[in-house]
């Protein structure tokens, strides 16, 4: 499919500093720049590239100064990054504008299908479900009775949606997500074995959400697991029974929460957290990359380490230890010293 530069513009709010006319059919980094391709500029260590890319068309910022002559079409918008963010976004629609059912899914009798819906081959759709208008179930993918979906909502190939489920508006789940499997609830018995609570809540996703792949949501023993609004899950990811996560929260690969944890809003978990169990994690909480969070922490802190404090205090902590050792030494020193004087 092919564009003009003005057409971009015009998508975009911006305005063409070149040929408004040329012909766009793709999108490549700016180091990389091919004919017909459209690219970006947002961040200054990239801005030599620009004069010397292939691309017939970079976004820039409506500030950017070149130093040197651009052969590139330029369509300048107030903030690049953003911009082409938004033109992926629509690339990826028409990429994956997929309608109709295909003959190879079963789809209960029992279940309500919304308008212009995508539903692919050896999908399966169980009693009583109800799915929204413009939502697309790709191949293989799972959805047990009585659970909602709804409109504009996208489940990748091989997702695993359990029973009673009640997933939002836009949301998105990748490949192998699995979304109500059963909490981790077992009681020890007298004689040593495990006695298993049954798992009999739900789990609710509100609109806006996106789960990473083989991102797991437990569905909570009693009442629910809440997923709010604007929440963006990275693929690895466990979310346990009963948690709640606060809206527009975002966790990186392999962090997990667990039981009955409850993560406030616009909160940022970078990679390998794991948060315990029974506390309660403020709003506008940081957590760095590998932390051990033990206990309930306030709004509005950075925290990091295992166990994790406050991060300025913990820096502090990590550069006493690697001091150790001419520590150790200037006290052994010392301390024979002293000895010699008694």
């Amino acid at each position: 499919m092919k564009f003009i530069t003005s057409q971009i513009a015009a998508l975009l709010g911006g305005s063409v500093e070149g040929d408004a006319n040329a012909e766009i059919w793709k999108l490549c980094k700016i180091e990389e720049g091919v004919q017909g391709g459209l690219s970006f500029l947002a961040n200054s260590k990239y801005t030599n590239y620009i004069y010397d890319t292939e691309a017939t068309a970079v976004i820039v910022s409506n500030d950017f100064v070149p130093e040197h002559p651009v052969k590139a079409t330029m369509i300048r918008v107030a903030d690049p990054y953003l911009a082409f963010a938004n033109l992926l976004k629509k690339y990826n629609e028409m990429q994956l504008d997929k309608k109709g059912v295909d003959a190879q899914a079963f789809i209960s009798p029992t279940a309500t299908i919304g308008k212009n819906c995508y539903i692919g081959p050896f999908a399966f759709i169980g009693e009583n479900v109800t799915i929204g208008d413009g939502v697309k179930i790709y191949p293989q993918t799972y959805i047990g009775d009585n659970t909602t979906i709804g409109d504009g909502t996208t489940l990748f190939a091989g997702v695993r949606v359990y029973q009673n489920i009640v997933i939002g508006e836009r949301c998105i789940l990748h490949s192998g997500a699995v979304v109500g499997a059963d909490g981790f609830g077992f009681a020890p018995t007298a004689d040593g074995k495990y006695q298993k609570i049954d798992q009999i809540g739900t789990v609710i996703i509100e609109d806006d959400v996106e789960i990473g792949a083989n991102t797991t949501i437990d569905r909570a023993t009693l009442g629910s697991t809440i997923i709010h609004k604007g929440v963006k899950l990275d693929n690895l990811c466990q979310v346990a029974h009963n948690v709640v996560i606060g809206e527009s929260t975002v966790m990186a690969a392999q962090s997990a929460v667990a039981g009955s944890g409850k993560v406030g809003s616009h909160c940022i978990i970078a990679g390998q957290v794991g948060i315990v169990g029974h506390i309660e994690v403020g709003n506008n909480v940081t957590i760095a990359a590998q932390s051990g969070v033990t206990r309930s922490f306030p709004d509005n802190v950075t925290i990091l380490g295992s166990p994790a404090t406050d991060a300025v205090k913990q820096r502090k902590t990590y550069i006493y230890e690697r001091n150790l050792d001419q520590l150790y030494k200037r006290v052994d020193e010392l301390e024979k010293k002293l000895a010699k004087m008694e």
